[in-house]
């Protein structure tokens, strides 16, 4: 169904240059590295899909594991700061849109764990990565949440910022992502607009329920705008995986792009809900065209990344001995899917 077989005048030739390529766990000598850099290059230039049987250079395939890993441990993970609060919603109401929200990670979590497995990487062997420090998840989901108004603000100000991220990925150029993607995106439009909803009718409460999610948005904005990684524009242009990664057509805006459109789509929110956003520094810049805003502080975003977060090993701890305890599930489910293939041969014969 997916696939470069079909299109141009010259996908013919590009099949048959992919046919004659080893399979990606094979040696390459030098004529099959040429052949298989110009393929490549050819699918990228020509803004087309790389699939799961294309040839593609290992660095590309890593890349790729590495963001698609991170991005699935961060759903997985992010089920933890709002499913502490489904059975303390105020409402039936809340905690079944609550219940319905983290579900969703859950499935975001398996849509993308899935879309690394056709890279070669096991599912095991992610969880093992995370689970041993040895890959990383979003910084933002290290922080606790301390009243119900975090979870609006989770829902507006992180799952806004999720979207401003996920959006352009859906135009990725490795296939499975980019189609696991769509909806992951719809799916977000839904959380961002629940808390949107949570803090819009807190603002409009009592004092002490406007004071509630003051101070939320005061604790969650500044991680927020850290959930778009470091600067890679610049001076930082240099460094990190940005230039590679936009010249494979994995990301299509820079990091700095992107927080600067989420800056200037939030401030009118903020303003329509009735709450400040904690930045003495933000104002419209007229030439610009954009808002001007503070400083992160790219220090606490690397010392919680690493490890030292107000919730990381709490986190990680809850992660593992989860999957222990579901230990069980997974043997029951092998068990069932091989006596059900037993059957089936018995039945053949």
């Amino acid at each position: 169904m997916y696939g470069n077989d079909y299109g141009p005048d010259d996908a013919a030739t590009r099949t048959e240059t992919r046919d004659r390529l080893p399979r990606r766990d094979e040696p390459l000598n030098a004529a099959d590295a040429a052949a298989l850099e110009g393929y490549f290059d050819e699918l990228i230039d020509a803004d087309q899909r790389i699939e799961p049987r294309d040839a593609m250079p290992e660095a590309y395939r890593q890349t790729l594991i590495r963001m698609m890993a991170q991005h699935a441990h961060s759903e997985i993970i992010g089920m933890q700061p709002e499913g502490n609060w489904i059975t303390r919603a105020p409402s039936l109401r809340r905690k079944a849109i609550l219940m319905a929200k983290v579900q969703d990670e859950a499935g975001h979590g398996l849509y993308l764990y899935s879309a690394a497995e056709t890279l070669g990487v096991t599912r095991e062997e992610l969880l093992d990565r995370l689970h041993t420090g040895r890959q990383k998840y979003s910084s933002i989901f290290n922080y606790p949440t301390l009243t119900w108004a975090d979870v609006g603000a989770i829902g507006w100000l992180v799952d806004g910022a999720a979207i401003m991220n996920q959006v352009p990925l859906c135009r990725c150029s490795y296939g499975p992502y980019a189609r696991a993607m769509v909806r992951v995106c719809k799916e977000e439009s839904f959380h961002q607009r629940q808390g949107f909803e949570i803090l819009w009718t807190l603002a409009r409460g009592t004092e002490a329920q406007q004071e509630m999610a003051q101070d939320a948005v005061n604790r969650w904005w500044w991680p927020s705008l850290m959930m778009f990684g470091p600067p890679d524009t610049g001076e930082a242009a240099t460094k990190g995986h940005t230039a590679q990664s936009m010249a494979w057509g994995i990301k299509r805006f820079s990091n700095d792009d992107l927080r600067q459109k989420f800056v200037d789509m939030t401030v009118p929110q903020a303003e329509r809900i009735g709450l400040t956003l904690p930045d003495p520094d933000l104002r419209w810049n007229p030439e610009r065209g954009h808002y001007d805003f503070g400083a992160v502080d790219w220090a606490e975003f690397k010392r919680v990344l690493s490890g030292d977060g107000p919730c990381n090993a709490a986190r990680i701890e809850h992660r593992v001995r989860a999957h222990e305890e579901g230990a069980w599930v997974r043997e029951a489910a092998n068990a069932y899917v091989a006596k059900q293939a037993d059957r089936a041969v018995v039945g053949a014969a």
